[in-house]
């Protein structure tokens, strides 16, 4: 793989933590919904740094698109969040990774599980399904601390035909909301996910302890290991 220059074509944010950024990078050879890619800055006396990051759309011409969590002290998140304006260069490498990916041809029911940020690739497989017209069912559980910390709040509001959403929170929950606020346990995934009967595909991503606790629960439930595929992220969101 080799480092191509990006260019910021525009951003919105996603939460107040949160920033999406449209990257237009000519040469680039396309990706998979799940696939990540390393960015790299660059400073002026020449010391530069990288940090890896989803990919949160399918891929659409020589355009990627990253939803970023800034990072407190971070060394790259900061500047995409903050700083970087439409015009703006940085360079990227990738795509990157052929197991925590969802193909429009696949045709098992899907789970997603997604905590916190762990939700980007998620919402990549999400639209790569609606871009390709796929009737595959999709069911997405979401947890994340409070209602302000879901990305992507106003699609997933949207309905979307065979896609079941479930959003869990951990620290303060909606006004209404039937189930206290928590993490994500047997009682939620036995609801809200597939019967392992069914043998969907299962995709985690999240933060090493949710993620971990989630597949354990996968399993507990009768779902073959083999068909649970993880992918987590540290502070550093590589």
């Amino acid at each position: 793989m080799t480092w191509r220059v990006a260019t910021v074509a525009g951003f919105r944010d996603e939460t107040p933590a949160a920033r999406t950024l449209e990257l237009d990078v000519p040469g680039w050879p396309g990706h998979l919904a799940g696939q990540h890619v390393d960015v790299k800055l660059t400073a002026e006396d020449g010391y530069s740094t990288q940090r890896s990051y989803s990919a949160a759309a399918p891929a659409d011409g020589e355009r990627i698109e990253l939803t970023v969590q800034r990072v407190r002290d971070g060394e790259v998140s900061p500047y995409l969040t903050e700083v970087a304006e439409v015009g703006d260069q940085v360079e990227v490498r990738g795509p990157i990774g052929g197991w925590f990916v969802w193909r429009p041809e696949d045709t098992a029911p899907v789970l997603l599980v997604g905590g916190g940020s762990g939700i980007v690739p998620l919402m990549a497989m999400i639209r790569a399904r609606r871009a390709a017209g796929s009737l595959v069912p999709f069911r997405l559980i979401v947890s994340v601390r409070t209602p302000e910390d879901l990305y992507y709040a106003d699609e997933l509001r949207v309905p979307d035909p065979g896609v079941d959403v479930t959003v869990l929170h951990t620290r303060s929950a909606p006004e209404g909301s039937r189930r206290p606020p928590g993490r994500i346990g047997v009682a939620d995934v036995n609801t809200h996910g597939w019967p392992a009967v069914l043998e969907p595909t299962c995709f985690v991503c999240g933060p090493t302890g949710f993620v971990e606790t989630a597949a354990d629960v996968l399993v507990a439930l009768g779902h073959d290991p083999r068909r649970v595929r993880t992918e987590r992220f540290g502070p550093s969101g590589s």
